[in-house]
This record gives C-alpha cells, structure tokens and sequence, in this order.
C-alpha cells in the first residue's frame, strides 16, 4: 500500500473518529452550558473575556470566528443578563471595551469546574500515561489545525457557507 493511500485512509478514520467525538461533545455542550441561561455561543464568549481580559469587540469576533454583528448580539444578551460590560477604552477614549463582571466571572468557573468534573469522569479509568498522551495528541492537532486553517477564512469566495 502506497504512503498516500494510507494516508488517505488514515484521514478518513481519522475524519470519522473526530466527527463522532465532537458530536458528542456539541450535544453535552448544548445540555450543560444552556441549563445556565446561556447559548454556546456566549458560552465561548464569556470564556475568551475571562481568559484573555477586557477586549474591543471586533478582537473578540475574529477570537470567535464569527462577524461583528452576530458577536454583537452575542455580547447585548451578556450585557443584559450583566454577565458582561462594556466600558471607555483606556487607550482610545472612542472606543469601547468588553469585560467580564463579577456574575460573570462566577458562571463561568461554575460552568468550567462542572465541564472539567465530567471530564474527570471521562478520564478516571484511563492509564495516566494514555490520558496524558491524548492531551499532548490534542494540543498537537489543534496548533496544526491552526497553521492550516489560519484564523478566519472567507466563505464568500466560495460556496462552503450554509445559510439557516
């Protein structure tokens, strides 16, 4: 069997594998994050203003991969719900910056420390060294996928978007 035929195969497997984990993962997503009043969406959000602090909006929109206006209507349902602020830039008194409030701040630990016990769960039977193998696997796939893919491409040159 030649080298790009099993590549070939192994990217198929490999397709089917990731697309099945991740299903998985978007439907427990979906049952344990929006039990808190949020969306996903929002979800990421508030988890990038965490991580990162106070941000302009269009950083955190190209950090969610999605347009200003969708992060616009992501970002109003946090500020209504005063899991998020927004407040004067301090390096451009005409902008506006986003942070994270106290409220927000507590969901999102609640919401982390409750995704990180189920994947304790997850991971309790597994040899250490395998559990540690597939972290290392993880971050190696995500670094590649990320010089691969870049950060956001642009669908209207091509007909890869679906509208709802």
């Amino acid at each position: 069997m030649s080298d790009n035929t099993q590549l070939q195969q192994d990217a198929e497997a490999f397709h089917q594998a990731l697309s099945q984990l991740l299903r998985i993962y978007q439907y427990r997503d979906r049952d344990r994050i929006c039990c808190h009043d949020i969306s996903i969406t929002q979800c990421h959000a508030l988890e990038l203003l965490v991580e990162s602090g106070p941000l302009r909006s269009q950083a955190l929109a190209d950090a969610l991969r999605l347009d200003k206006s969708t992060t616009t209507r992501v970002v109003d349902a946090l500020v209504r719900k005063s899991y998020v602020k927004r407040q004067a830039d301090p390096d451009d008194a005409r902008a506006r910056q986003l942070s994270v409030t106290a409220a927000g701040n507590a969901l999102y630990q609640q919401i982390n420390a409750d995704l990180i016990t189920q994947q304790a769960a997850i991971l309790i039977n597994l040899d250490p060294a395998i559990r540690q193998g597939a972290t290392r696997l993880i971050t190696e796939l995500t670094l590649a996928a990320k010089q691969r893919f870049g950060t956001t491409e642009d669908c209207s040159r091509s007909n890869c978007c679906i509208s709802d």
